[in-house]
């Protein structure tokens, strides 16, 4: 996922221990899923974990179906996603309207079919950043009013950074100021370094990551801080990435290059995606 998810050994800065007042978990996200055997080493890091409900941007399956059981068992909580629109489909504000409505439609049944339960936050995947223009705000508002109709809770990944090209505007921002009422959960990206920490671990069980307020967004409830591979324009100056630019975990096997996207959240289970 990704706006526009040594040799390979993983160094670690330290993340700080935290106060208990303090909250923040570390979790990951990536376009493919990591596989059934590899679950366990990564929930040792990690609380969290993305899950697809559509194709992830650029894949043509979505290799996440069917193993939210797994998942869950594992002991993950989730970061639920469907892959939004880009601008180049949205004709219209009229046509923006009807494919945000009959995309979270799907999104709903997708959910429901891997056996989310009510409640559970959806997050649309928007991958354009800077000023959303109107056909885009359609298509988005739409998607969130008809998920949040059909007893789910709508969120978005969206961009965090400052857009230079565009009055410096942050797409969270943008689509908070003319959401109206709607109750929307943010996901932002600032994988710039600062304030992002770059492909960083905890080094023990009171270590947390830094909270997600400290993204530059500060109503965001996640913070993806690291990406893989390390976006060159932005967070060029980022520590610890691998040779070959992305951001391997710690604990699995570097012959899998089993790379991934890091997140802070407020939550062990930012969606509530969790049924046990």
């Amino acid at each position: 996922m990704k706006i526009v998810k040594l040799p390979f050994l993983v160094a670690a800065l330290i993340f700080p221990a935290l106060p208990s007042s303090a909250q923040s978990y570390l979790g990951f996200d990536r376009n493919t899923y990591p596989g059934d055997a590899n679950l366990q080493a990564l929930h040792k890091t990690f609380s969290y974990t993305g899950y697809w409900l559509n194709n992830p941007p650029g894949e043509r399956t979505n290799t996440w179906a069917g193993h939210r059981a797994a998942v869950e068992s594992a002991g993950f909580g989730f970061l639920v996603l469907f892959n939004g629109r880009l601008y180049g489909e949205l004709k219209s504000v009229a046509s923006a309207k009807r494919l945000g409505s009959s995309d979270a439609r799907n999104a709903v049944e997708s959910a429901r079919r891997e056996g989310f339960p009510a409640h559970t936050v959806i997050f649309l995947d928007q991958e354009q950043g800077g000023r959303m223009l109107p056909e885009q705000k359609a298509y988005i508002y739409a998607w969130v009013d008809v998920v949040t109709a059909a007893g789910f809770r709508a969120g978005i990944y969206c961009s965090g950074i400052p857009a230079k090209d565009d009055d410096n505007i942050v797409t969270a921002e943008d689509i908070r100021k003319t959401a109206g009422e709607r109750k929307i959960v943010y996901w932002a990206i600032n994988d710039a370094c600062p304030p992002a920490p770059g492909c960083t671990f905890p080094a023990n069980a009171r270590a947390h990551p830094p909270s997600p307020a400290q993204s530059g967004v500060s109503f965001a409830e996640v913070w993806q801080f690291a990406q893989s591979p390390q976006r060159k324009d932005i967070a060029a100056h980022c520590p610890n990435y691998s040779r070959d630019g992305n951001c391997y975990p710690p604990g699995i096997a570097p012959a899998q290059r089993l790379q991934i996207d890091l997140n802070s959240a407020t939550s062990t289970d930012p969606s509530r995606g969790r049924t046990h």
